[in-house]
């Protein structure tokens, strides 16, 4: 190939080029050219969704390998000791009153780049992604159904008692159980629908968490501790 010395950019398209995407939305604003902007925000979440969707086929690609080389126990135990790192995370949720806990975990949901619905009545908040930008997403590629992602073929506690389940969204269960296993409650219940994936999974944030349904607990086969005397905030 014969050499050249074309340039393709100039100094100032490469600049901008490596620049952060919200800093050049801000200057654009500051600059009075909203046009811009709004295609700056457009880029910024294109760049986001194209890397977050590259991580999660990473992992459920990741998650089969050990299931097909080591089984399904294996794939628990990977996921329990990587939730287990998350640990001072948990606490400091977990010490939150249940208000900031809605607005962290909505907050939390919406780094998955999906609409997500919030509502309060007395006793709880439930936080729904609708549809679900992390295993719905997945689930939507259609990975499952030309056997690109594995499924866990028998129902078990990470599956919520299922079978043929996505393997991604056994995660979610893991995410209650853990917490239940190592302080008596979890951070919040989720809900499994009947369609995981097309259906929105529920989030359940209690304000007490005393009035936490003992099916959430039995379903796991685990027990629901004793109330607390402990006031919680609403």
């Amino acid at each position: 190939m014969t050499e050249t010395k074309k340039r393709y950019f100039t100094e100032s398209e490469l600049k901008e080029m490596g620049a952060e995407s919200v800093k050049l939305i801000e200057k654009a604003i500051d600059a009075g050219d909203l046009e811009k902007a709004k295609k700056l925000a457009h880029r910024m979440y294109s760049e986001y969704l194209s890397t977050h969707n590259i991580f999660w086929d990473w992992l459920i690609s990741t998650l089969g390998f050990i299931q097909e080389e080591l089984g399904d126990e294996a794939v628990y135990r990977s996921m329990y000791r990587a939730f287990e790192s998350l640990t001072a995370l948990a606490d400091a949720y977990r010490n939150q009153d249940a208000g900031q806990k809605a607005k962290l975990l909505a907050a939390g949901f919406r780094g998955h780049l999906t609409p997500v619905v919030v509502e309060e009545d007395d006793e709880k908040f439930t936080i729904m992604m609708t549809p679900c930008g992390s295993g719905g997403r997945a689930i939507a590629s259609k990975g499952y159904e030309t056997g690109k992602f594995a499924k866990i073929k028998k129902p078990q506690k990470m599956t919520f008692g299922k079978k043929d389940f996505p393997i991604y969204c056994a995660h979610c269960a893991l995410q209650d159980i853990i917490p239940m296993e190592t302080g008596g409650y979890p951070l919040w219940v989720m809900e499994d629908p009947e369609n995981v994936g097309v259906e929105p999974c529920k989030f359940y944030i209690y304000k007490n968490p005393d009035d936490i349904p003992v099916r959430f607990y039995e379903r796991f086969g685990l027990k629901k501790p004793a109330p607390k005397s402990t006031k919680y905030n609403s």
